[in-house]
């Protein structure tokens, strides 16, 4: 790159720009975190190698990648039943613009119910407990009061843990065994020999949420780029399924039939008046 700058220069470690001879506002040349990215990177490197490299600023050890590459495709479509998708699927139905099915997937998808922000919470448990089952149990048992007021809600369950359910999914328990075969020592394989006594102190199962922290927290991601990415990484999904319901229609769309198990039957002549 130029050692002297121009008066457009963009000021950051992530991007760096040469701009053309003759149009000061196009680039040239394009370098991020020092790498050529159309003359270096295009066609020799990974998507998601590339995106490790914008987050962290290096290019990730062939393990790294590995487990990024498998939580990439576990997190990419959580279906129809997680509301972040269903809020995709009510938009594209519904007729509004691509920009707003996103919007209202990200919108859903970012709160401490299953969302991005109990990645957050999850990875901040990971940094503070670390592999040492005395403290998640404190933490379990005893989670320690808000001191300032906050932008999201207080939890309603241990962030990492399913609020509903008695078992572990067998989607959490694959992905997890994936996951372990990539990381053999650290959170995720102590999280894997640990998730029963976990659970039980928890009293709710382990939730895909808690895989991905977990994960997260092997390859030195911090609480802030594990909620980024994972807002990032569940996109997909919801881009699909909206796609899906625009072209189908109202009339198709899953969710919801009332099934009433003990029908009254019909009003009395008198109430319907």
């Amino acid at each position: 790159m130029n050692d002297k700058e121009s008066p457009h220069s963009i000021h950051s470690g992530v991007w760096q720009e040469e701009a053309e001879l003759d149009n000061p506002f196009t680039a040239a040349a394009c370098y991020c975190r020092g790498y050529d990215v159309y003359g270096d990177l295009l066609g020799k490197i990974g998507y998601i190698e590339y995106l490790y490299l914008l987050f962290k600023g290096e290019r990730p050890e062939p393990a790294v990648t590995a487990v990024l590459e498998i939580l990439a495709i576990a997190l990419a479509n959580p279906g129809p039943r997680d509301p972040s998708v269903h809020a995709a699927m009510a938009a594209g139905v519904g007729g509004s613009t691509a920009a707003s099915a996103l919007m209202a997937a990200l919108a859903v998808g970012a709160g401490s119910h299953g969302g991005a922000r109990e990645i957050f919470l999850a990875l901040e448990a990971w940094k503070k407990n670390g592999n040492e089952l005395a403290k998640w149990r404190t933490a379990l048992t005893s989670p320690a009061a808000p001191t300032r007021l906050q932008v999201w809600p207080e939890p309603e369950h241990p962030p990492g843990f399913a609020p509903y359910g008695n078992t572990c999914a067998k989607p959490v328990r694959q992905t997890l065994s994936h996951l372990v075969a990539m990381m053999p020592a650290g959170h995720l394989a102590w999280l894997f020999q640990e998730r029963d006594a976990l659970e039980k102190i928890a009293g709710h199962p382990l939730a895909m949420t808690g895989v991905t922290a977990a994960a997260l927290a092997d390859i030195d991601f911090s609480a802030s780029e594990g909620e980024m990415l994972t807002l990032l990484l569940r996109l997909p999904g919801a881009a699909a399924h909206a796609l899906e319901q625009g072209r189908q229609g109202f009339r198709q769309f899953p969710f919801f039939e009332l099934d009433l198990e003990n029908d009254p039957g019909p009003a009395h002549p008198k109430e319907r008046a």
